[in-house]
C-alpha cells in the first residue's frame, strides 16, 4: 500500500485561514495521542458520512495515499498529548466555523456509532436531530479492549474487541457550587466500563463515560476538560417533552492507558469478565443492550 506525508499544517494557521473545508458540516476533529489505529479510525468515520475529518497530531502524520487522495483528511499539528488537549482545539474550531455547523470530536481508536448507522448517513441522522430542536446530543463513551494482554500488550485489537454488557448506571448531576442537594436538569453522570471496574487507577474526575460528542457550533460555546459544555442544554440526556437521540462511542483509550500506565499495568492481568461479550461492530448490538436511544427516530 502506498504511504504519502500528509501535508500538515498548525492548526491556529490552519483555523484563521477559514479554509471552504470547514464552511459546511458535519465535520469530525480526531486527536491522535499515539500512532494506534489512526488510519482505522479516520476511514471509519468517512464511512459514516462525514463532509471533513481534521486530524490533530504532534507530529506530521503519514498515511495511504488513497485515504487522502480526495481531500476529505486535513492533518493538523496540536500537541494532543498535552493534558486536556481537546480543549483548546475544540473552542478553536467552534470560533472558525459558521454558527449552526454539527462538530464531533473523539480520538485515535475511537469508533461513533448511533441508531440505525449501519444503513443511515451521519447528515440524516444530525438533520432529524436539528428538526427535533436538538443542538447536541449525548455520548456513552463504551470501553473495548483485546481478551488477551498477552497477545495484545496494548489492549487494542479491532477483529477480537471485547466489552462490559452490564454494569452501567447513572448517577443525578449535581449542581456545582449549590448549597443544598440540587440536581441538574436533566442531567446525569454515566458510569461503567473499564473505569468503574478499575476506578482505583482513574482519577476521579475522569471516571464519567459520558460525552457531549456532537454538538452544533454557536457563538461563546465552550468546551469544558469534563467533554461538557458552558451551555447547560448541550449537557442534557434528552428534551423536556420525549427521548432523544443518544450516540456512543466505542472507545479503547482507556484501556490503552491501563495497559501502559506504571501504575496500573502490573496489577491488571487482564480485563475480561465474566459480563465481557465480543463486540460486534453494530449499532445494534448497543441498541439492544440499552447504550444507545433512538429517540422517536425509526
Amino acid at each position: 500500500m502506498t504511504q504519502a506525508a500528509t501535508p500538515a499544517f498548525a492548526l491556529g494557521d490552519f483555523l484563521a485561514s477559514r479554509p471552504r473545508t470547514i464552511s459546511r458540516g458535519p465535520i469530525a476533529m480526531i486527536l491522535c495521542e499515539d500512532t494506534t489505529e489512526i488510519e482505522a479510525s479516520l476511514r471509519f468515520h468517512l464511512l459514516r458520512g462525514f463532509r471533513h475529518i481534521l486530524a490533530l497530531s504532534p507530529e506530521p502524520l503519514v498515511l495511504p495515499a488513497a485515504l487522502i487522495a480526495d481531500g476529505r483528511v486535513t492533518n493538523l499539528i496540536h500537541d494532543t498529548r498535552r493534558p486536556d488537549a481537546h480543549v483548546a482545539a475544540v473552542n478553536a474550531l467552534i470560533d472558525a466555523v459558521p454558527a449552526g455547523t454539527w462538530l464531533y470530536y473523539g480520538y485515535n481508536a475511537e469508533f461513533l456509532f448511533y441508531p440505525f448507522c449501519e444503513t443511515r448517513s451521519i447528515g440524516e441522522l444530525l438533520a432529524f436531530h436539528t428538526e427535533e430542536r436538538r443542538d447536541a446530543m449525548l455520548a456513552y463513551v463504551i470501553d473495548l479492549y483485546a481478551p488477551d494482554l498477552q497477545t495484545n500488550p496494548d489492549a487494542v485489537s479491532l477483529e477480537h474487541a471485547m466489552f462490559d454488557r452490564t454494569g452501567y448506571y447513572a448517577l443525578g448531576r449535581k449542581h456545582p457550587g449549590a448549597e443544598t442537594e440540587q440536581y441538574e436538569d436533566r442531567q446525569l453522570d454515566f458510569h461503567g466500563g473499564l473505569r468503574w471496574r478499575f476506578e482505583e487507577h482513574i482519577p476521579a474526575n475522569r471516571r464519567n463515560i459520558d460525552r457531549i460528542a456532537l454538538f452544533r457550533a454557536e457563538p461563546g460555546l465552550r468546551v469544558t476538560p469534563e467533554h461538557r459544555f458552558n451551555q447547560p442544554e448541550y449537557n442534557t440526556y434528552a428534551c423536556p417533552w420525549h427521548h432523544s437521540l443518544t450516540c456512543a462511542i466505542g472507545s479503547f483509550r482507556v484501556a490503552k492507558a491501563l495497559a501502559r500506565n506504571p501504575d496500573s499495568r502490573d496489577r491488571i492481568g487482564g480485563f475480561i469478565w465474566r459480563n465481557s461479550a465480543a463486540f460486534e461492530w453494530r449499532g445494534q448490538q448497543l441498541m439492544d443492550l440499552g447504550l444507545m436511544e433512538p429517540g422517536q427516530w425509526f
